[in-house]
């Protein structure tokens, strides 16, 4: 993992903001909310891969939404009671970020979870660009 003061060179505030204090960007005003495009989400610290574009959905809610992870180990979940609100909180497992929280209301016939997402939290690769930054072995999640 990178130092504190590594962070605060390579992240942008928003993104410090939300990986490192458990912030929230607002909805609608993100990077990925609206993007459909095929490819990967990555763990904006570390660049382990978290989500599929074959996974996302419209939810709505004004952030990036997925039915599930690449593989459910790359998430770690624990309950979040802030705001006087219960919810599960889901955070990256190799640089311990926070991601966002899922819920029990996605799409039913995908398994009905939703994993709401701080676009500050994740970085896209598109699918043409897999094998130049190193994930061409997830071709496999677009064939």
């Amino acid at each position: 993992m990178p130092s504190k003061e590594e962070l605060l060179k390579t992240l942008t505030p928003i993104q410090y903001a939300v990986t490192q204090n458990n912030d929230t960007e607002r909805p609608y005003t993100n990077e990925y909310t609206d993007n459909f495009e095929e490819g990967i989400y990555v763990d904006i610290v570390s660049g382990e891969p978290l989500f599929s574009s074959a996974d996302k959905f419209q939810s709505g809610c004004g952030w990036p939404s997925f039915t599930k992870p690449i593989i459910d180990e790359v998430i770690t979940e624990q309950q979040d009671n802030s705001f006087n609100m219960n919810r599960t909180e889901v955070r990256s497992r190799a640089a311990d970020i926070h991601l966002g929280h899922v819920f029990d209301d996605g799409p039913k016939d995908k398994g009905g979870l939703r994993y709401c997402i701080n676009s500050a939290s994740i970085r896209f690769i598109p699918k043409k660009d897999l094998k130049k930054e190193g994930y061409d072995y997830l071709n496999i999640l677009f064939e």
